[in-house]
């Protein structure tokens, strides 16, 4: 399917959606900060910025309630969370490298255990994608495989027209139900062209290449060059769209509280520590290497996946000036000579 919306009619879907009490999450300014938050006007809508942190937290928040117990009398009352009772929700303004990661999450959490607070959210979402014009030194999306106009994990995908407004492709049922529910706003593709698409990194990885290198290099010296800088802040994890380390933790008293579930970070020194005392990854390189790996090997190894989209974020946040992408431009060449 393909449709073509004007920039006031988009506006307008926006408005008709919060209008009708359907949760819309999107890019939103708050105290500086462009984040996928809920927006309660369409002119909240941040189009111009790649938000902060990724859109995954829409489907895996950073912390949520899984229970609540109380103390009644000599009993524990213990109320679950229903995940039944998650909103109706659509996401809009996606770039495609976190739309893209929407799939690979899937693969995990639908895996041995089927999660539902995430397959609800999941199954109530539709994703309005965007296309990409512009791009800085830290995107790398092509680079892994995918694109400024990737349509993975995207229900619609807009891209900019030269005339203003989008072109509209619809790439699941949910998508071409949102337009059919909105007809009116929408018309047949005419008048613009498409923007020329933002040009990140243009030279692929071999990526099947570097995993051969990691499949055979776990205990190389190389590894204390390539990560020694690594400082453990967790930042790369927590901005990361497809990294989904968490931890579950009983807080309150033995009278009352609640059970939650938490954001955790691989590169932590706490996230392998044993409680005799022993930790396998006691340094920081042995907690580096393992990012690499989960990404570029373990992910693959299992579901035939690469745990990385080329966002950048981790390049622009990072502490230290760790930049992954150099990282795998450093093993690809190790894995050439």
């Amino acid at each position: 399917m393909r449709k073509q919306i004007t920039a006031d009619n988009f506006n307008a879907l926006l408005q008709a959606l919060i209008d009708s009490a359907t949760r819309v999450v999107g890019p939103r300014r708050n105290a500086g900060t462009v984040l996928y938050e809920p927006l309660a006007a369409a002119d909240e809508l941040v189009l111009d910025e790649l938000p902060r942190r990724s859109v995954k937290e829409a489907f895996f928040p950073v912390c949520e309630d899984l229970l609540a117990y109380e103390k009644q009398g000599q009993g524990v009352q213990v109320q679950d969370v229903d995940p039944a009772l998650f909103p109706e929700t659509v996401l809009v303004g996606v770039r495609p490298c976190d739309a893209a990661a929407i799939p690979v999450l899937d693969a995990v959490f639908s895996w041995d255990y089927k999660d539902r607070f995430f397959l609800e959210r999941r199954a109530k979402t539709t994703i309005i994608g965007l296309a990409c014009t512009q791009a800085d030194d830290a995107c790398f999306c092509t680079a892994v495989g995918l694109s400024p106009n990737e349509p993975k994990g995207a229900d619609l995908l807009l891209t900019p027209l030269s005339s203003g407004g989008y072109l509209v492709e619809g790439h699941s049922e949910k998508g071409v139900a949102l337009c059919r529910s909105y007809a009116a706003l929408f018309s047949e593709p005419g008048n613009g062209e498409p923007l020329p698409l933002a040009q990140p990194q243009p030279t692929p990885f071999d990526l099947k290449r570097i995993k051969a290198w990691l499949d055979d290099h776990f205990e190389d010296p190389a590894w204390d060059g390539i990560a020694t800088r690594c400082v453990g802040c967790g930042a790369c994890a927590f901005v990361c769209p497809v990294c989904h380390c968490f931890d579950i933790v009983d807080e309150g008293t033995e009278k009352a509280g609640k059970r939650r579930k938490y954001w955790d970070a691989c590169g932590f020194w706490k996230f392998t520590h044993h409680a005799s005392g022993h930790n396998p990854r006691d340094l920081q390189p042995k907690r580096y290497r393992n990012r690499i790996m989960h990404k570029f090997k373990y992910y693959d190894d299992k579901f035939g996946q690469t745990l990385c989209t080329g966002c950048g974020r981790c390049v622009r946040l990072c502490p230290v000036g760790i930049d992954i992408a150099g990282v795998l431009g450093e093993i690809e060449k190790k894995a050439n000579d």
